[in-house]
């Protein structure tokens, strides 16, 4: 007569594990979307919006349209100077770029996926200096 007996030990708790179970994600975390994607977005609206062609905004900009394009598509982190040569071929400034940038970040952003920030009190007797 053979045993089939499995190698599995039963563990049995000396104490009840009282802890909630961890709670099951609904899906996917949210991911933080990227400066380079919500740029390169904004720069695609507004030439769209303005009916010109890539070559005709990175012409004007004094940027290889290959660049360009590879910049609207999130593929490459622009310098301050490229994105304000952008802007500029675009009628706008670099501050009107950055606006919208920040505006379609905290659409994007939801709530929930940012961290909460933990404040500790302070400590008696500790300073604390603010910048």
């Amino acid at each position: 007569m053979t045993s089939h007996a499995s190698n599995h030990a039963r563990v049995i708790p000396l104490r009840p594990d009282l802890r909630p179970a961890p709670a099951e994600p609904a899906g996917p975390p949210s991911k933080e979307p990227l400066w380079r994607d919500i740029v390169g977005d904004v720069l695609r609206r507004e030439r769209l919006a303005q009916e010109r062609t890539l070559k005709d905004v990175a012409d004007a900009a004094r940027i290889s349209l290959p660049y360009l394009s590879e910049i609207e598509r999130g593929l490459k982190e622009a310098s301050s100077e490229v994105l304000a040569a952008a802007a500029h071929a675009l009628g706008l400034g670099l501050a009107d770029v950055l606006a919208l940038g920040q505006s379609e970040l905290l659409r994007l952003a939801a709530p929930a996926a940012r961290p909460a920030v933990r404040r500790m009190p302070p400590r008696q007797g500790e300073v604390r200096l603010a910048a």
